[in-house]
């Protein structure tokens, strides 16, 4: 029986996704023995036309020539599975879409035009049909794991979109905003991360993107009643996932109302 086809593609991104899967270890042997990796660009692998069975994407569309390659990328796959904040929502580069992007690279660059650069950066399912999302900046090994696994068998993976205050609750921490009055995300941040950072007693900053049905409005209140103050509020809601469309929302209220 022959392997599923494989290929990671990287756009406007730092690469942390991509690492995240290439410092899986002994579970990548594992895996190499289940697919067939046609391109990793990465891990020096390079066929970027090949046909697959599942396409990964880590990163954003910020160029002309990107929504040229996504389109070539969707047509050459059976399963398209978007990878962290970047590929997701836009990334922290998505903060320019609330500025003049124009103007910006005219004091940078002595030559602006030569510049390919679109005015937004946005997320993959923005052009395309995307058939999985991990979120997460940068996603975590689980999660890929977990994901193509799922896709093996022919399923779609289950969607994480709890809160990360269920994954406190789980693992039984301390609840920072209650007992420390610290301006946590998460009880609007989806779950994935394990509640990395509460559990080590830091505050969560939403890089895992918005949770279902969250309620950025009471969450702006409460934070606002810890001290923030509105501009503190909107950057909690414009950061990593600005680009995500609740948080955007909050985020520019916020701003608004200052």
């Amino acid at each position: 029986m022959s392997k599923a086809s494989v290929a990671i593609h990287k756009f406007s991104s730092c690469d942390g996704c991509q690492l995240a899967l290439l410092n899986l270890g002994e579970p990548l042997l594992q895996l190499a023995e289940l697919v067939d990796i046609h391109h990793f660009a990465e891990a020096g692998v390079l066929d970027e036309n090949a046909k697959v069975d599942i396409a990964i994407i880590e990163g954003s569309i910020s160029t002309a020539h990107d929504i040229a390659r996504l389109d070539k990328i969707r047509e050459n796959s059976r399963y398209l599975m978007s990878i962290g904040a970047c590929a997701t929502s836009g990334g922290i580069q998505a903060l320019r879409n609330m500025a003049d992007t124009q103007q910006w690279m005219a004091d940078i660059y002595a030559t602006p035009a030569v510049i390919d650069s679109l005015d937004n950066s946005t997320a993959i399912k923005n052009h395309v049909r995307v058939d999985l999302e991990l979120w997460g900046c940068p996603i975590n090994q689980r999660q890929i794991l977990l994901a193509l696994r799922a896709l093996l068998f022919g399923v779609l993976p289950v969607d994480e979109h709890d809160k990360v205050c269920m994954e406190c609750k789980r693992q039984q921490n301390v609840c920072l905003m209650v007992t420390k009055n610290e301006p946590c995300m998460g009880p609007v941040t989806r779950t994935g991360c394990g509640a990395l950072c509460p559990s080590v007693g830091r505050d969560c900053y939403g890089c895992y993107g918005p949770a279902e049905k969250a309620n950025t409005q009471a969450m702006a209140n409460r934070l606002q009643g810890l001290g923030l103050v509105k501009d503190e509020l909107a950057r909690r809601f414009l950061f990593i996932n600005s680009g995500a469309d609740v948080f955007h929302q909050q985020g520019i209220r916020l701003q608004e109302n200052d």
